[in-house]
């Protein structure tokens, strides 16, 4: 009998399970077509077989498993169930072909049934109606002997006896053919024998120690096993450590492969120990936004007569909706303030330009644009906006600075970098990057193909693009195409067999979670700016990377004394910088904050005079001044010049005092020299009368006039400070002159003369 579950084996005293509620089969009566059933509490009912039949739930009740302790668990404990679809297709082929040789022992019919007889069935020696069950067993096996011992083994019915029949002929029909197989094929896998706790403990304990060091081959590992087994456990027989191929098999079936690098396995390792490698479900636009930049594979140029130039194309992907809320085009690479540019492009929606229709205007059903325009103060495109919750970027030198850190904090994202060289966190914008290239830019001229290799004849002439224009190209293309186009594998779970676009999946979690409708004020891009703790100097205002600024707002009073501000910058005020341009900075009002002044350069002349320079342009600047010989130097740069043109002028050996030093210690060492050598000479007899003067030699004669002089010249000094005034200076020929007796008047004008009388 079998039900919509399946076959029923019943008999008397055999439990059914009905709508939940036990039943115990009191009696089976199959030749009146009924049973009987009782209940727990007494009642009893009879049912039809067909009754049963039809039953939608009717099943028989679990056999009652063997108490604890009372004996081993069954064998299929802790395994899943098995299936034909672990089979192979010549196993399969084999298992089939003997579960059509039992049927046609047990019903005569290779497909056990009359309905579905084959040509020429039944055989004579298996026909139902003259043949006993027995007589088609005994015929089978018969057979079976008959037949050509390798064929019967290519077939599987070497083992196929009387008794082997009698077991298959009790198996449910949907269970022959499985029971049919081979035990051996399916066999429950029993591990490695070799592999005992001690060997377990030490494979742990080289794979621990593998963990720090440089990577080494499984040969090497196999030595370090063998190593830590003999100094580990002395007693344990060293003829029983498994071999290399058992441990490489035992390595692989644990640990994995573990094809990658060093450097890397460690970092995926630390990153498991943190929670980092934890699955995470993203439900909801915003929840995960992932960030990357690549080179744009188009040339542009920046004007319309400009050079072709490189352009780096930076995206923002929600993984949700697979949305792109926005994007940004930067010459010659990112920096760290397009990409919280980029962040803050994100919150806020994108304004309809030039040229777009109102198939492209805000269409999401649950906040309508009316609304949207009214708060944003103008038209929104069809493009969402939100406020991002956790940001993941790669390892580049833009996303790792500290001024994009300090912008995400003051968005409140949690930034979650991406794993080196795992390719997996980020897949989604990868993916989106292969999309961008072809769908939309192998069809503009000036494409470079995805390397050297693919590229064309003469890329850099085909350029005919602006970046501006391109701008523009892209941000159409993402609301009118990339928004609306069909997801294939990105579709949602929750929705199997259904078509969704980045636009309907946003429109859906509106509808299910809702809509934010909040839009950041223009002061937050003066907060993600890069902030700079200075003074104000009373004069010449405040310094920043080396430049200063000035604002009419340092000449009040408050400005000339320190901040009030306490912390780690105590006393300094906060002054915010856009590296891309140089020529002005902001200084945000102490009180009122929504108030923000710009402080211009300096050295400015008036507004409009001197085009945008940034910090690229200065390095730029300085770089070729270095290489042409006009880098500014420093005074240690300078010193060498400078000891040069001194050596040159007034060498040490021509300094007076380093002269005068010279012959006063040679003079010295002339006497020590001297005592020194009438020290050594024998004593001399004594003196006899004194001899009469003698002429001194020429040493001497100049030392006694060096003695003369210098005294000479001190006799000079002190006459002088004594003296009260000094000398007076003869009068000149001309005054001698006119100072004579004889000497006529000089004439005299006659305005003078007249008021003199």
């Amino acid at each position: 009998m079998t039900s919509g579950r399946g076959p029923l084996e019943l008999s008397p005293g055999a439990v059914l399970v009905l709508n939940g509620v036990e039943w115990t089969a009191r009696a089976v009566e199959p030749q009146f077509g009924r049973l009987v059933l009782e209940h727990a509490d007494g009642r009893v009912e009879t049912r039809s077989f067909r009754w049963l039949t039809g039953h939608l739930d009717a099943r028989l009740a679990p056999a009652p498993g063997p108490a604890a302790g009372s004996g081993p668990a069954p064998e299929a404990a802790g395994v899943q169930p098995q299936s034909l679809s672990d089979l192979t297709e010549d196993q399969l082929r084999r298992a089939v072909n003997r579960a059509e040789h039992v049927r046609e022992a047990v019903t005569g019919f290779r497909e056990g049934s009359a309905e579905r007889a084959r040509p020429g069935e039944p055989r004579e020696a298996f026909d139902p109606a003259h043949t006993t069950l027995t007589d088609r067993r005994r015929a089978k096996v018969a057979e079976v002997a008959a037949m050509d011992p390798a064929e019967a083994r290519l077939l599987g019915l070497s083992r196929l006896g009387l008794r082997t029949l009698q077991g298959l002929s009790t198996v449910a029909p949907q269970d022959l053919v499985l029971a049919c197989a081979d035990g051996r094929w399916l066999r429950r896998r029993g591990g490695h024998r070799s592999v005992t706790e001690e060997i377990r403990t030490a494979i742990f304990a080289v794979r621990e120690e593998c963990a720090g060091r440089s990577r080494i081959s499984m040969s090497a590992k196999h030595r370090l096993l063998h190593q830590y087994v003999r100094e580990t456990f002395p007693q344990f027989p060293m003829e029983k450590v498994p071999c290399r191929h058992t441990l490489a098999a035992v390595w692989q079936e644990w640990f994995g492969p573990e094809g990658g690098r060093q450097r890397y396995v460690r970092s995926a390792a630390a990153a498991a120990e943190a929670g980092a490698g934890r699955r995470t479900v993203v439900h909801r636009p915003g929840q995960v936004l992932a960030l990357d930049s690549t080179p744009l594979p188009v040339k542009l140029r920046e004007t319309v007569f400009g050079e072709p130039a490189d352009v780096t194309l930076t995206i923002a992907l929600d993984l949700y909706t697979h949305s792109v809320p926005a994007f940004r085009l930067t010459p010659k690479g990112e920096r760290s303030v397009d990409v919280a540019m980029l962040l803050r492009d994100v919150m806020l929606p994108l304004p309809m330009r030039a040229g777009w229709g109102e198939e492209m205007l805000w269409p999401y059903p649950e906040v309508p644009s009316e609304i949207v325009a009214q708060f944003a103060g103008h038209e929104v495109a069809a493009l969402p906006f939100f406020a991002p919750e956790t940001v993941t970027t790669d390892h580049g030198g833009s996303y790792k600075s500290h001024d994009l850190v300090a912008a995400e904090r003051e968005l409140g994202c949690n930034v979650l970098p991406a794993r080196a060289l795992r390719p997996t966190d980020k897949f989604a914008v990868e993916r989106a990057f292969s999309s961008f290239k072809t769908l939309l830019f192998e069809h503009l001229l000036g494409f470079t193909g995805t390397d050297v290799a693919d590229r064309g004849t003469d890329p850099e002439a085909e350029a005919v693009l602006t970046v501006e224009r391109m701008e523009h190209l892209i941000a159409a293309w993402i609301v009118e195409v990339w928004q609306r186009r069909e997801l294939g594998e990105y579709a949602p779970a929750w929705g199997p067999g259904e078509r969704h676009s980045p636009n309907s999946l946003f429109a859906a979690a509106m509808d299910q979670g809702g809509f934010s409708l909040r839009i950041p004020d223009p002061s937050l891009y003066y907060r993600l700016l890069r902030r700079h703790h200075v003074k104000v100097h009373p004069r010449r205002g405040v310094k920043i990377l080396g430049l200063w600024y000035w604002g009419d707002v340092f000449t009040a009073d408050r400005y000339q004394r320190p901040s009030e501000r306490g912390g780690r910058h105590a006393g300094k005020w906060v002054v915010s910088s856009d590296r891309r341009d140089r020529r002005a900075v902001f200084f945000q009002d102490p009180d009122n904050h929504d108030l923000w002044h710009t402080l211009r350069w300096s050295g400015l002349p008036p507004q409009g005079e001197v085009p945008a320079f940034s910090d690229r342009t200065a390095s730029e600047l300085l770089a070729g001044a270095a290489r042409s010989g006009l880098a500014p130097c420093s005074d240690a740069e300078l010193l060498p010049a400078l000891l040069k043109l001194l050596g040159d002028v007034t060498p040490v050996s021509a300094w007076p005092s380093r002269a005068g030093r010279k012959k006063r210690a040679a003079r010295s060492g002339e006497q020590a020299r001297a005592a020194a050598a009438a020290a050594d000479r024998p004593r001399p007899e004594p003196p006899g009368p004194e001899p009469g003067p003698k002429e001194l030699p020429e040493p001497w004669r100049e030392r006694e006039r060096a003695v003369r002089k210098e005294v000479d010249a001190d006799r000079r000094r002190r006459r002088r400070s004594a003296t009260a005034t000094g000398p007076t200076a003869p009068p000149l020929l001309d005054d001698a002159l006119r100072g004579g007796l004889f000497l006529l008047p000089t004439a005299v004008p006659d305005n003078e003369a007249s008021e003199s009388t």
